[in-house]
Parts: C-alpha cells; sequence; structure tokens
C-alpha cells in the first residue's frame, strides 16, 4: 500500500457523515418482538387448542405431537407470509463458534403444473441439513455427511429479511450432539431438577427453577476503509503490529464518555432490530479503550439469552458496515488497551423469587441463599480448571490477566458482608443468618437523595464475582458463544447441588432435624470452598504463588487447559449430570485443538506475509534514501563536518539494520517452526507445538516491526496506526 493510498483511506474515514436511522413512530414496548412468534403471536394464529399446547411444551417441557406441529406450521407460514416471508430455515450452533443456516423457500408442486407455498409441520419440526463439512471431532467421517436439526420450541421463532429462522439443536446420524445447544438445554434440565428438590427443604412448592444469563457484549468499532487496508485485521480480526499511540486509555476519557454521533446512530440502529427481534437490549455506553463500546439486555432465561447473543453479533456485524464500521468482536484486536470480554451474569430464579437473592426476610431465607451460595462455589472450587477451559480460546488467551481483564485463575470474589456471613455460619455463631441489606448513605449535601450502598461491592479483577443477586463470570471472551461457560457452570452447580441433597438426606435419615442437617452440610462445605475465594488483587503476582499453593488451576498454555476436559472428575461431571457423553468431550477437544492450531496458523501466515511485502520493502527504501543521504553529504562537505552531519542519520541506519535482520531471520524459523508442528498427527501435540513455537516468534518479531513504525519517515508507513484506527471518527 502506498503512502498516499493510507492517508486517501484516513483522509475518507474523517469524512464519514452519520447514517441517518429510520425510526419507529411507535414506542419501543409496541414493536418490541414484531418479527417474533411469540405466544401473542400464537394466540392469534393458532387455534386455542393448539395454543394451550404449545405453552405446555414451552413452559412445562411436554411433549411436542406432530399433530400440533402440523397445526403450528400452518400458523407460523400464515403470519410470516403476510410479513412477505417466502423461505425458511433451521438455525443452530454447530461447533464453528458461529450460526449456520440453509434457506429453503415455501414451494412445492401443485402437480398440475404450477406450484404452492406449502410449509407442513414435518419441515418445522426436522431437516437433515449436509453435516460433512461442520466439525465433529471425528464422532463420524466425513463422508458419513447425515446430521439433524430439531426444532427448539422454548426459542421462538423469528423473522429476517424475507427468511423465517428457526432455532434448532443439532446432532449426528448416531445421535451425539454436534451443536452448543443439545448440552445447553441438558445443563439446564440438569440443573432445574437439583435446584428444585434442594429448593423444597425451604418451599414445598417450588416447581421449577431457571437459569437466568445476562450478558453484556463489549466491542470496538473501526472505520471500514482502515479495516480494509490492514490484512490483519481482515484475516484475523486483531492487529498483529502496531505500535501503541501517544494517547490511548490513559485519561480514562472514553469511558463513559458522550457517546459519538456516528457510533450513536450505529447503537440506536441495532437496538431497533434488536427490540424487533426480541432481545430485550437495556444499556449502551463507552468502554475504557477508545473505539470500544458495550451494550446489555435485560435477564433472559439462559437458553434464549444465548440464542439472543449469537444473533445479536450477526445484527452487529451486519449494521456495523451500513454505518462504515467494522464491528470487532475479537479479545484483544488492540494490544496495549483494554480488550473486549462478555460478562456473563448468572443467577437462578423460581417462581417465588431469584434463589441467590439476599437478605431475604427470614433465617430461613437467608440459610437457602446461604446454601445456594456455597453449592455454586463448590461447583465452581471442583471445576476450576474446567471452567476456565470452557472460556479458553487462541483470542481470550491474549486478553485475560491484561488491562481489567480477570486472570486465568478461577477465584470468586464475595464481597465484606457475604464473607462475614459465611464465617458466622461456619463458626456456628449466634444470628448466624442474619444478614444486612443495602445500607443508607447520606451525603452532606442536602440536595442529594440518600444512596443506598449494596452489601457487596465490585472486584474488576475477579473472574467470578458475587454481585449482588448473581455471580457475575467476566472470563467469557467478547467473540464465545455463551452456552461454552453457561453448559459448564450449570452442569457444575448441578452436581454439587446433588451432592448436597444426598449428604443432607443422610443426616436427615438417621435422625437429625432438617435445618440442623442442612447446616451441617452447608458449614463442611464452607471449610472445603475456602480455596476458591479470594477478595484481593487478581492481577498481583503474589495471587498466582497463592493460587497454586490453593491447588487452583494456574495452568495458561490454551491447549494444556483444553485437557481438563478430559480429567476423570469432568468427565464423571458431565456424564452423571447427563449433558455430555466422553466420546462427544473427546470429539470436542479435538475440534477446540484443531481450532486453536488454525487460528494461530492463520495469524503465523498473514503476518509472515506483512512483514516481507509490507513492511520489509518500505523499510529497505528508507534505509537506502538515508544511505544516499549519507553519501551525498560524504562527498560534498568537508570530512569532519560531514561526519558530524551524517552521524545520526548513521545511527538510524544501523537500527534499522538490527530490527530488520532479526524481522527476516526470524520470519524464516516460523515459517520451519510451522512446518515442524504441521507433521505431528495428534491435534493435542500440534496445538502445543503452535502455543509453545510458533506464536512467541510472532510476538518477537512484533516488537521489532513496532519499533520500526517509530523511526520510518510516517509518510512511508503502508499500514494505518493505531493512532489513525482508534481515533477516526
Amino acid at each position: 500500500m502506498a503512502a498516499s493510498l493510507r492517508f486517501k483511506v484516513v483522509d475518507e474515514a474523517f469524512k464519514h457523515a452519520p447514517v441517518k436511522v429510520e425510526v419507529p413512530s411507535e414506542r419501543p414496548s409496541e414493536y418490541f418482538g414484531k418479527y417474533v412468534f411469540n405466544k401473542q403471536k400464537m394466540f392469534k394464529y393458532l387455534p386455542a387448542g393448539v395454543y394451550a399446547k404449545m405453552c405446555d411444551v414451552i413452559d412445562n417441557g411436554a411433549p411436542l405431537d406432530r399433530k400440533v406441529a402440523d397445526a403450528v406450521a400452518e400458523g407460523m407460514k400464515k403470519w410470516a407470509m403476510e410479513l412477505g416471508v417466502t423461505h425458511y430455515t433451521h438455525w443452530f450452533q454447530p461447533l464453528t463458534e458461529g450460526t449456520a443456516e440453509k434457506h429453503d423457500g415455501f414451494v412445492e408442486h401443485d402437480w398440475k403444473g404450477g406450484m404452492v407455498e406449502e410449509f407442513e409441520g414435518k419441515l418445522l419440526v426436522q431437516q437433515e441439513p449436509d453435516a460433512s463439512s461442520f466439525p465433529s471431532g471425528g464422532i463420524r467421517s466425513t463422508f458419513e455427511a447425515r446430521g439433524y436439526s430439531a426444532w427448539d420450541p422454548t426459542s421462538p421463532v423469528f423473522v429476517i429479511g424475507d427468511t423465517l429462522m428457526i432455532p434448532t439443536v443439532f446432532i449426528s446420524y448416531t445421535g451425539e450432539a454436534l451443536d452448543y445447544k443439545v448440552p445447553l438445554k441438558k445443563a439446564l434440565y440438569a440443573v432445574d431438577k437439583a435446584a428444585t428438590a434442594v429448593c423444597q427443604y425451604f418451599n414445598p412448592d417450588v416447581k421449577k427453577v431457571v437459569s437466568n444469563l445476562g450478558w453484556e457484549q463489549e466491542y470496538f468499532l473501526v472505520d471500514e476503509a482502515l479495516y480494509s487496508a490492514r490484512p490483519d485485521l481482515v484475516m484475523t480480526g486483531r492487529t498483529l503490529m502496531g505500535h501503541d499511540s501517544a494517547k490511548n486509555q490513559q485519561m480514562d476519557d472514553h469511558y463513559f464518555g458522550s457517546i459519538p454521533e456516528r457510533v450513536e446512530a450505529f447503537m440506536k440502529d441495532i437496538e431497533i432490530q434488536a427490540l424487533e427481534l426480541g432481545i430485550p437490549c437495556k444499556t449502551r455506553h463507552n468502554e475504557v479503550a477508545p473505539n470500544q463500546f458495550e451494550l446489555a439486555p435485560i435477564f433472559e432465561e439462559t437458553n434464549l439469552a444465548v440464542d439472543h447473543n449469537m444473533l445479536m453479533m450477526s445484527i452487529m456485524k451486519r449494521v456495523a458496515r451500513k454505518h462504515g464500521f467494522r464491528c470487532l468482536l475479537h479479545e484483544k484486536p488492540f494490544k496495549g488497551v483494554n480488550g473486549s470480554g462478555k460478562h456473563n451474569n448468572w443467577s437462578l430464579s423460581t417462581d417465588t423469587g431469584i434463589l441467590l437473592h439476599a437478605p431475604g426476610k427470614t433465617p430461613e431465607d437467608n440459610l437457602r441463599f446461604v446454601t445456594f451460595v456455597v453449592e455454586t462455589l463448590k461447583g465452581v472450587y471442583d471445576h476450576n480448571g474446567l471452567l476456565k477451559a470452557s472460556i479458553m480460546s487462541a483470542t481470550n488467551a491474549h486478553r485475560l490477566g491484561a488491562n481489567e481483564a480477570p486472570p486465568a485463575i478461577i477465584s470468586s470474589f464475595l464481597g465484606r458482608s457475604v464473607t462475614e456471613l459465611l464465617k458466622h455460619v461456619e463458626n456456628a455463631d449466634e444470628n448466624a443468618l442474619s444478614m444486612a441489606g443495602k445500607q443508607a448513605f447520606k451525603l452532606d449535601l442536602p440536595s442529594i437523595p440518600e444512596l443506598l450502598i449494596d452489601n457487596t461491592d465490585r472486584n474488576r479483577t475477579s473472574p467470578f464475582a458475587f454481585t449482588g443477586n448473581r455471580f457475575e463470570f467476566r472470563a467469557v471472551g467478547s467473540e464465545a458463544n455463551c452456552a461454552s461457560a453457561m453448559l459448564t457452570l450449570n452442569a457444575a452447580v448441578a452436581e454439587a447441588l446433588v451432592s448436597f441433597k444426598q449428604r443432607v438426606d443422610a443426616l436427615i435419615e438417621s435422625g437429625e432435624e432438617k435445618t440442623a442437617a442442612i447446616l451441617k452440610v452447608v458449614r463442611d462445605d464452607i471449610k472445603y470452598i475456602k480455596p476458591i475465594i479470594f477478595n484481593g488483587n487478581g492481577y498481583g503476582e503474589e495471587w498466582k504463588v497463592e493460587a497454586a499453593a490453593r491447588g487452583l488451576d494456574c495452568e495458561t498454555s490454551a491447549p494444556v487447559i483444553f485437557d481438563n476436559y478430559l480429567k476423570e472428575s469432568s468427565v464423571k461431571m458431565f456424564e452423571s449430570t447427563g449433558v455430555l457423553t466422553k466420546p462427544e468431550l473427546e470429539a470436542r477437544n479435538e475440534i477446540k485443538w484443531e481450532t486453536y492450531t488454525k487460528k494461530i496458523q492463520i495469524e503465523s501466515r498473514i503476518f509472515g506475509d506483512m512483514c516481507l511485502n509490507h513492511i520489509i520493502p518500505v523499510v529497505t527504501k528508507y534505509q537506502s534514501m538515508l544511505i544516499d543521504n549519507v553519501s551525498k553529504v560524504l562527498g560534498i562537505f568537508p570530512k569532519d563536518k560531514a561526519e558530524a552531519i551524517s552521524k545520526e542519520n548513521l545511527t538510524i541506519i544501523e537500527k534499522i539494520s538490527k530490527h530488520e535482520s532479526f524481522i527476516i531471520e526470524n520470519v524464516e524459523k516460523m515459517v520451519e517452526a510451522r512446518k515442524v508442528a504441521n507433521h505431528l498427527t495428534s491435534e493435542r501435540e500440534k496445538a502445543v507445538a503452535y502455543h509453545d513455537t510458533v506464536a512467541p516468534l510472532i510476538e518477537e518479531i512484533r516488537y521489532h516491526v513496532d519499533k520500526l513504525e517509530c523511526i520510518v519517515d510516517d509518510e512511508a508507513w503502508p499500514l494505518p496506526k493505531y493512532r489513525e484506527l482508534l481515533f477516526i471518527r
């Protein structure tokens, strides 16, 4: 890319005006769910009996009869065609981290030489997409292509453009899960069953426990022209080279600042589309890093929340281009500034309230609260390495432990109030189950109202922090499918609750009074989970030492962290809760290792290409210009004067030579390291080799490229710089 072209691209980015957004005339509450076949639409388009049966399927998990499916399909088709829909697709989440869809038309022969629009129940309920190119981890051979998608009625059908989108699960011909939704739904069923049984100690009327999720989606926006001028952004989603901007986030002036006009138009556009699709968007704001932003919806049932997040990421990418942006969901697109997470706010609730809400009105309510907090932490402690594996990826590895992201060690912050409460319960203190709620705090300013202070502060360095009535799983990466973390967390909590009930029941059967039995088991578990509770600074080096001494998983290599899925305790947990079988776990790990390898391989290839075909030619040309200048100076001026004049240029030439030599030599080493790794037959060994030999070379070479960026004439540098990528509006 010529220097003049770079400046032209930057200039083009400056000229973008906000795109005018067509705002509906109705209030958001009136167009919310406009393109969703929700209960309101079902009531209108389905016969009364069919509507009642569908409500039973959605609310109570009743089986779906094929005759009911036919009637639903007919009503659904009528509604969709009124919106101009001509096609339908089964929308599912294969193990690619994205979503998949194959569109078919409402087209059938009428056997009279024409066609009719037809959509039967069998097409709604089940399809057979070609599964050969989706990752299977060796569950089946590539020539065995059959796979099935099946409708998930608990996640409403919706319309995008001219297509009816049907959320589905995706399984292999032999029944193994090939997606995230199947194990997620099994984990949600397991935690419902286990938590309901424990709830009935405190309230026999509880019939169902629901896992709730509120995700917070962080992202970067970059001008599309600048994005297109960066091959690394286009190919990998992150900048593989680029020196820090003199000003980035050190002034904290972007955080919660006034939203730029172009960005606000983009936000308004995605919110309107999201609300029309039933995604309850609530929050939008500037994040810490320049050009970084966040959106968040209201809490939803976890399965639906996961679907909505996958849909939202798709909407964000599509709408960003309409506004002249590219939406970056990579966890660390820019070195030296905050990366992007997707905090998963997780809780459990029943028809009687939130199980993690405290304080309760009675000691019994508070005992229930303590029980669910402690057993959640037991699940997290027992499987802390596995939970880390559930959020680990080649991309999230760059973010963890850097610039406000939590470290790659799973621990839980509880805050002073909850920590003290557990201590009192453990020590059987009098009034142990009394806990203060929000405390009043009055400022000495007459115009400022009294503030209510929560019973827990926030700890930005904690991967799994208690924040009032929920746990915030902060380690989840911004481009991840939330289902990976949520199916693991819910399964781990389900296992802990099953164990809790078994131990309490054994004490009751031996003659112990119920409350005393619950307290005894809770106290035992409070002692047991102490290593996972950490209220301090997770960034400190001393925490790494202490965490290792506590027996927590401190591994940082992503391919090795994935081993946690195949630990005996993990396999036992997944199988006992009915979430995943050992063959399914083995297959998923093969996919994880292979995906890790491919991502580092792609980064290495594009990085080597940029070094040799973009950077080195420009650097060599600039160096030659300096050498020519030195030669001319020596030829014109007297020797002593010429040496003084050319000394500075000679120093620069020498620096350039050192950096240039290192880059060329080590790009060759990187290529050789790839070749060696590629010959390994084990996917795990290959991923480990890429982590240990290829990835470090990218970082080492980058240091020298970034130094050259500060030396070479700005006019000659071929790539948009951080100060341009992060501050253009």
